[in-house]
């Protein structure tokens, strides 16, 4: 009788114990499942405002394609209402401007938090015609956002940037520059800490039921499966070809991994306005 009654018991508690386990589990996906909607919606926020701002820019060097110098000028015009881009070029058409040349690519950038600079970096060295944001733009005539990629010329402006890119058109209708608006890696990885952060931070968006930890953090990847950027030291690469193919098609998902030797879940989903998709890495 005793034996049966604690075969009811161990029973009974097996199937608390398993109830209870899928409750938490449940919990954890749905709440980290929401924070990645929520970071990916507060960086596709942040992006858009930035692709406005750009746009505003981009429409005074359309206005103003009558010379080098006016071009220099719309460049210069707006420069300070959009602080997270490092800077703004316009990449001409081959002797689009005569006395100008093969290259004429002016370019406004940061030289700190309140000082701007104009360079011509345009070159047989710089030959932008062979870029990649370049050929795509001339071949698509539309405004996108540009693969990362890693600029040297030897000075402060080197780095790893991601270009948001338009074609400008001159009142013939003829093809006069590409306009861009870089921003670095490095600005991208502040801004999703600072997203990271504010999802900590608030009460509302970490209340549950059963209790979680907050040991999260974000990356953007792009649609190979690589990290575009991510918090010092915890990169992360997925293989698997079904997330690649969620990644590429812009799905979200989950995976179970090992994540810089810890096991971890990785949520990912798309983020909007761009071609990469943001990622939410738990440790189990």
């Amino acid at each position: 009788m005793l034996l049966a009654l604690l075969a009811v018991v161990i029973a009974i508690g097996a199937f608390a114990y398993a109830t209870c386990s899928k409750a938490v589990m449940a919990e954890r996906h749905v709440r980290y499942a929401g924070i990645m909607n929520i970071a990916s919606e507060r960086l596709a926020k942040t992006i858009r405002g930035i692709e406005m701002n750009a746009m505003n820019e981009f429409d005074e060097v359309e206005k103003h394609l009558d010379s080098p110098d006016a071009v220099i000028a719309a460049l210069e015009s707006k420069t300070d209402l959009n602080p997270e881009v490092r800077g703004y070029f316009a990449a001409f058409e081959p002797d689009y401007f005569p006395q100008k040349g093969k290259w004429f690519e002016p370019y406004v950038h940061h030289v700190d938090s309140n000082a701007f600079e104009v360079r011509l970096v345009g070159n047989a060295r710089h030959n932008y015609f062979k870029s990649p944001w370049y050929i795509r733009a001339k071949q698509s005539n539309k405004s996108f956002w540009s693969e990362p990629y890693y600029y040297y010329d030897g000075t402060s402006i080197s780095g790893h940037y991601t270009t948001f890119v338009k074609p400008i058109f001159d009142k013939t209708g003829r093809l006069a520059c590409i306009c861009g608006a870089d921003l670095t890696f490095e600005w991208l990885t502040k801004e999703l800490q600072r997203i990271d952060d504010g999802i900590k931070n608030n009460e509302l968006l970490n209340s549950h039921i059963f209790g979680s930890d907050r040991d999260f953090y974000s990356v953007v990847l792009n649609k190979d499966g690589s990290s575009v950027t991510f918090p010092e030291d915890k990169k992360v690469t997925i293989t698997e070809d079904f997330v690649i193919r969620d990644l590429e098609r812009g799905k979200a998902g989950t995976i179970d991994m090992t994540v810089n030797g810890v096991p971890s879940t990785v949520y990912y989903g798309p983020i909007e306005h761009v071609d990469w998709s943001i990622a939410i890495v738990v440790a189990k």
